[in-house]
């Protein structure tokens, strides 16, 4: 090859990169995004846990939603109100007063207690528990079922499996209901952290069933209805059921329930 030849080919990958180069330019700007600047900003401001307790697809997907004003200030609940309190200031506007959430398991049956429908040996799994008949491995069929999904499933060390039943610490539970999702039997509930008294059961089985399966089950003897000062419970489907919004919490339903279903979780942190 000649020096000419050498200048030629030099010449044609030149012009050839100067097209391709001239190309992807025209093509980024016609096909160019314009990102709102406040996405990163907001971005910065989370807790990075990427939860989906906000009800998007992680972090990037809510500060997305946030900068298109398609979703509010204050529902990245692993940050809480101080991360509200930025996000708002990033959109200009008020973030709002919401109610701290956490979640609850509300079953009280542990290995001693509740009566097995079979002993399971396979994997350690909820969902593969939940195979044998969709009844688990307890006979209650509203029990938690303890393998753990719920545990492995949160992200802020709240959920612990503890003879056989998942409990939540409360002051570690952003809220996120990670434990919800992980769970076969929807059996996590949502409630108000102020909320301290409450119903550790779920069995909808009558008294005369639930007392040959579990020694703890709420058996629908109506006396916490009878005796509420606020009127705040009632037995339906033969299971007691709080009003958080008339709730008082006395504690008085806690000191006559002859199940011990009636809970203060303040009194159960401590005694934990």
């Amino acid at each position: 090859m000649n020096f000419t030849n050498i200048l030629i080919a030099i010449a044609v990958l030149g012009a050839m990169g100067a097209i391709f180069g001239a190309a992807l330019a025209f093509a980024a700007k016609i096909f160019h995004v314009e990102v709102d600047p406040r996405e990163a900003a907001i971005r910065e401001c989370l807790a990075g846990a990427n939860c989906g307790g906000c009800g998007f697809p992680g972090c990037d997907g809510y500060a997305k939603a946030v900068a298109e004003g398609k979703a509010p200030t204050n529902k990245c609940v692993a940050g809480g109100a101080e991360c509200a309190a930025k996000v708002a200031e990033i959109m200009g506007v008020s973030a709002g007063a919401g109610e701290k959430m956490v979640a609850f398991v509300p079953c009280s049956g542990c290995s001693d207690v509740a009566v097995p429908r079979f002993e399971y040996t396979g994997p350690k799994d909820c969902q593969a528990a939940m195979l044998f008949g969709g009844k688990s491995n307890k006979e209650c069929t509203f029990a938690c079922i303890g393998l753990g999904n719920c545990e492995r499933a949160c992200k802020f060390d709240a959920m612990h499996v503890i003879n056989g039943v998942a409990k939540v610490d409360r002051d570690k539970c952003v809220g996120c209901m990670a434990c919800r999702d992980a769970c076969p039997k929807k059996l996590v509930q949502e409630v108000p952290y102020k909320q301290t008294v409450l119903q550790a059961c779920r069995n909808e089985n009558k008294g005369a069933v639930t007392r040959k399966i579990c020694d703890v089950g709420c058996i629908g003897c109506m006396k916490c209805q009878k005796e509420c000062p606020a009127d705040a419970i009632k037995v339906e489907n033969f299971l007691a059921r709080i009003d958080y919004s008339k709730c008082v919490q006395c504690g008085h339903c806690v000191d006559i329930c002859p199940r011990g279903i009636l809970k203060d979780q303040v009194m159960v942190k401590k005694e934990a």
